[in-house]
């Protein structure tokens, strides 16, 4: 179970993208090109150099469309699946309960990308033979550990995101819920309480989990069953053979890369 944790209060997001600029800013990950689809979103999705990003939705109310925002990155989930099939280790639980990331060890294989039920991991290219490295949120690792609030947070002007105690934020979301429902949101609700052991990253949601595209009752799938083998293939993958190179780039790293174009 995580002990930090930070809520993020759709209710009170404003979209201005500060975390988002916060993110690029404290992590040195480059600005993009981005082409107007002629909607709010903008990136329109996560990639190597963007780890969060504000995701936009029209809900139909009937009498009125409601606008909601969202901040996209990383779950943080306590039972993280990308960490249960990283081989090397680079995916791990940090005792501060986010998932630590350290790309020293990460081989490129994907598998994080793959078994990730809210689609967050991206893979980059790191050399011309195709060699990758993944990428995604870190919870601000350097900060958390030394005593200072996620950049996205220390950001936030409207208070959509805090941080704190995981038990804190618990209540703080319990008790948005509450007032949230009173000013006629019946549906509101407080997302990732015990979601794969409890996610780092909660929220409050003014509409159900799907109006989102959260996914009701995520799980790791086959990460369980995965993890032996993963495991037992960790030493070819850390001793980096021509073979598990080789792998790598015809099977894991050709579909992967297909998948996020």
């Amino acid at each position: 179970m995580a002990v930090m944790a930070m809520l993020i209060d759709v209710s009170k997001c404003t979209a201005c993208r500060a975390c988002q600029v916060a993110c690029k800013a404290w992590n040195d990950l480059p600005g993009e090109i981005t082409v107007c689809a002629g909607c709010y979103d903008n990136p329109p999705d996560l990639s190597p150099d963007t780890w969060n990003r504000i995701a936009f939705w029209e809900i139909d109310e009937g009498e009125r469309l409601h606008w909601a925002f969202r901040p996209v990155r990383c779950m943080h989930c306590a039972d993280a699946p990308c960490v249960r099939v990283c081989p090397t280790g680079a995916l791990h639980k940090n005792p501060m309960g986010f998932t630590a990331y350290d790309e020293s060890l990460c081989n490129g294989c994907g598998y994080c990308t793959q078994f990730c039920p809210f689609d967050i991991p991206r893979l980059k290219d790191v050399n011309r033979w195709g060699q990758g490295k993944a990428t995604k949120c870190t919870f601000c690792q350097d900060r958390a550990t030394n005593g200072l609030v996620p950049a996205c947070a220390n950001a936030c002007h409207t208070g959509a995101i805090q941080y704190g105690t995981r038990l804190d934020m618990l209540t703080a979301g319990r008790e948005r819920v509450t007032v949230l429902q009173s000013r006629g949101y019946a549906e509101a609700n407080l997302y990732g309480e015990n979601i794969l052991g409890g996610l780092g990253m909660l929220y409050v949601l003014t509409h159900p989990p799907s109006a989102f595209d959260l996914p009701e009752n995520p799980s790791g799938g086959l990460a369980t069953a995965w993890q032996p083998w993963i495991q037992a293939l960790g030493g070819v993958a850390v001793g980096a053979t021509a073979l598990g190179l080789v792998l790598n780039w015809l099977i894991a790293r050709k579909s992967i890369k297909a998948e996020e174009a």
